[in-house]
């Protein structure tokens, strides 16, 4: 077994002055931590979460919705000064780093996600804490939400970008493989979530990937690519192959 998993990476790793498999070096480079400040698309605006600004529109976004709460470590909130608590234990933390998701036709945030695990060192960061309302979900605004994260992550340097979800939460499951991002296995009883197991599925993607996919993501999200009900022409799926 051992054998054949590195021969699988063959073409990532060199051999040392004894003969033994080593991997291949990686330029030192100075990656900062994520500075703050906003991300700015055609369709969404990120803006660093805040609760005088995000916490009610959040609320009437996600009121009706306690689904969004079944993976998460957080929720259901029966009150909204209950979620804005929450909010405001979260705002100005740096890891992870906390966005509202804002509908630049409305300007209403509709709903988060963050960066987390967060490793200049390694060069290395994850997505995650991701809470979209019904009216984001399955939208060219979601999407473009996770592009601008990805596209800002590669842009700074780094050279992994994460996702981890539940591996019963098939649709945050789906999401990472429609974003593209690879399967790389699943964490078993990796954590304990409201006093339940949760064994972590492991996505990512790479910056020698990011290229390519970062032109498919461009491509998919142009206003051309969608009818007059928002709905897309070609899939994100059929532009990256």
């Amino acid at each position: 077994m051992s054998e054949k998993l590195i021969a699988e990476y063959e073409p990532q790793f060199e051999l040392n002055a004894q003969g033994e498999r080593i991997g291949l070096p990686v330029l030192s480079e100075h990656v900062p931590a994520v500075p703050r400040g906003n991300l700015a698309g055609n369709y969404v605006l990120l803006e660093p979460l805040n609760a005088d600004l995000h916490a009610l529109d959040l609320w009437e976004a996600f009121s009706g919705a306690d689904c969004l709460w079944t993976y998460m470590p957080h929720g259901p909130f029966a009150l909204e000064a209950e979620y804005r608590a929450w909010v405001e234990s979260k705002q100005g933390d740096h890891d992870p780093y906390f966005y509202a998701i804002i509908d630049r036709q409305t300007g209403k945030a509709l709903g988060v996600a963050s960066y987390l695990r967060i490793d200049p060192a390694s060069r290395s960061i994850e997505v995650g804490w991701i809470t979209f309302s019904p009216q984001l979900q399955k939208s060219r605004l979601a999407t473009e939400a996770m592009f601008l994260m990805m596209h800002n992550a590669f842009a700074l340097g780094y050279r992994r970008y994460e996702w981890k979800c539940n591996v019963l939460n098939s649709g945050s499951m789906s999401a990472a493989e429609r974003l593209g991002m690879t399967y790389e296995g699943t964490f078993r009883q990796a954590t304990v979530v409201k006093g339940r197991n949760r064994d972590s599925a492991w996505f990512a993607i790479m910056d020698s990937e990011w290229p390519e996919m970062r032109t498919a993501f461009e491509a998919w999200l142009v206003p051309e690519n969608f009818d007059d009900q928002g709905n897309q022409l070609v899939s994100l799926g059929t532009l990256r192959e």
